[in-house]
């Protein structure tokens, strides 16, 4: 069992992810996640996809493409740390990558379909992880990450836009 990150393993913002996520075995939990993804996500229709509940504020469509897209940046540090790669890698800006992603003019049914590959490619990832390269650890954006947090916060970022999914756009 790999076990839960302590605090001296990602910075304390990062904890507001790992927070959210229940249990110990994190690959359970990705696995868990991918599963019960298509009951939640299919009840989206293709129109209500493009919902915003404030103007300024992202469509469904751009809250699962920034949840793919994350979940890629994080997973490349995980892969990057877990290798031994001793080079820091620079911060990720959100707000660039949504605002030139086009999110809207792609179908839901293709965002469903991208971050099924993308968790499936995070799962093999983090299945195929040597037991030293869990404890690994690097520098992103300024702030220190095990790759043990890195799929906690991955795990922990899918949840935290499922439950603002919930209470604010459905």
């Amino acid at each position: 069992m790999i076990g839960r990150p302590t605090k001296s393993e990602a910075a304390e913002y990062y904890f507001t992810y790992i927070n959210q996520v229940k249990g110990d075995d994190i690959q359970v939990v990705l696995a868990t996640q991918l599963e019960e993804s298509p009951a939640f996500f299919t009840g989206i229709s293709e129109d209500k996809s493009l919902h915003r509940y404030s103007p300024e504020k992202w469509s469904i469509r751009q809250v699962l493409n920034h949840i793919s897209d994350s979940e890629r940046a994080f997973a490349f540090r995980a892969l990057w740390f877990g290798r031994n790669f001793s080079t820091p890698l620079p911060g990720y800006d959100q707000d660039i990558a949504a605002s030139t992603a086009e999110a809207d003019r792609i179908s839901w049914a293709a965002h469903l379909e991208e971050f099924r590959s993308v968790r499936q490619s995070t799962i093999s990832l983090f299945a195929n992880m040597p037991p030293e390269g869990w404890m690994r650890s690097g520098i992103a954006n300024d702030k220190p990450f095990t790759v043990r947090a890195l799929a906690y916060i991955i795990a922990g970022h899918y949840a935290h836009h499922v439950k603002i999914l919930n209470e604010r756009y459905l």
